[in-house]
């Protein structure tokens, strides 16, 4: 691959993410000794950059969480937590994006469940290159911890110690390679 530039931003155009060297991941604490980790293979994310605009639209099959075990999976698409036949997406649009020194902030809504709420993820751009194919690319990587109550997955269980089951906040990462659409 040959390195154009670094980048402190996505640059101008229209740029699609490559599913296959991009991931969707999410992970929160459990029983207060571990973390249990997820990942959503089915989403899609676009993102627009113009002289003075910047839109990021995401979107994520719930169906598609990646989980081995059949009955947590098939209770994590329940109406205890997603409900996925009354929502079956995850959305995330954003429109603003600020860079520094230490990276980038974008701002936008996140829907999940019906509810929506707006969220900040922190991250980085990865160096413009230039693929065998000739495609530009580029790499996005954001964070961001919401409290999964505040977008109605309320769902938790006493133990015996007067801990929870699930921590409330969760922590998602989203890693994109993103292609510039051609003209």
């Amino acid at each position: 691959m040959t390195t154009i530039q670094a980048q402190r931003t996505v640059p101008a155009g229209s740029w699609t993410a490559d599913r296959t060297h991009s991931s969707a991941t999410f992970e929160v604490g459990h029983l207060g000794v571990s973390t249990f980790n997820g990942k959503i293979k089915d989403f899609a994310a676009s993102v627009n950059v113009g002289d003075e605009t910047f839109v990021l639209d995401g979107s994520a099959r719930v169906e598609s969480l990646d989980i081995d075990e059949e009955n947590l999976k098939a209770h994590l698409l329940s109406p205890e937590f997603f409900d996925v036949e009354r929502h079956p997406a995850i959305r995330f649009r954003a429109d603003r994006l600020d860079a520094n020194d230490d990276g980038l902030v974008i701002a936008g809504d996140l829907e999940i469940k019906g509810h929506t709420k707006q969220v900040e993820a922190t991250g980085h751009v990865g160096e413009l290159v230039v693929d065998p194919t000739g495609a530009e690319r580029v790499a996005l990587e954001l964070e961001t911890v919401i409290d999964r109550t505040e977008f109605g997955l309320n769902w938790n269980m006493d133990l015996p110690n007067g801990g929870k089951a699930l921590a409330d906040e969760v922590r998602l990462t989203v890693s994109l390679e993103l292609v510039r659409d051609e003209a």
